[in-house]
């Protein structure tokens, strides 16, 4: 049998010492700062809960905009962001819930704001127009429907969630 053992040299050993010191170091402060990059990812997403907005009697075939308030919570941070909806009966008698903002640059929509057309909701940054369902105006800026809500009806009031892409425009 040949003995071809390998002897590690001084330098060698202090390399190798050095080099497996240093990167437990590093790992050491690195996975602090990957544990809170990744840790929101790995957290399960809250169910967004429903925020009664307004009594069903109140609500009419004319798109109305009523105001509301969603608790939201970013990390440790917990606060009361405002939100709004445009709020109307369709001819069958469902509730129909829009979100004001539009799909072009996210300017607030209104409805009846522009003279010369009178039943669409308007966007003023850019002319944007949407019928009473959301559905965006062919040749005008925006390229999709307005966002609906989840709603439901609970004891006589509306309740909205999140939104979610219009039905009519066949998302």
């Amino acid at each position: 049998m040949s003995e071809n053992k390998q002897r590690v040299s001084r330098r060698q050993f202090l390399n190798y010492t050095l080099t497996g010191v240093g990167g437990f170091m590093a790992a050491g402060m690195l996975m602090p700062m990957v544990r809170f990059a990744i840790d929101p990812l790995l957290q399960p997403e809250a169910e967004h809960d429903m925020v009664q907005v307004v009594s069903v009697d109140k609500i009419t075939k004319e798109p109305q905009k009523f105001d509301f308030k969603i608790n939201q919570v970013d990390g440790w941070y917990e606060s009361e962001v405002p939100n709004s909806a445009w709020v109307y009966k369709n001819d069958k008698g469902d509730i129909i819930a829009l979100s004001p903002v539009c799909k072009h640059l996210g300017c607030a929509v209104s409805w009846a704001e522009d003279p010369a057309n009178p039943d669409r909701f308007f966007c003023p940054c850019h002319y944007g127009l949407y019928e009473k369902d959301g559905m965006n105006v062919p040749g005008t800026p925006p390229m999709g429907p307005l966002d609906v809500y989840d709603s439901q009806v609970k004891d006589g009031y509306l309740y909205l969630g999140k939104t979610k892409p219009n039905p009519v425009g066949g998302a």
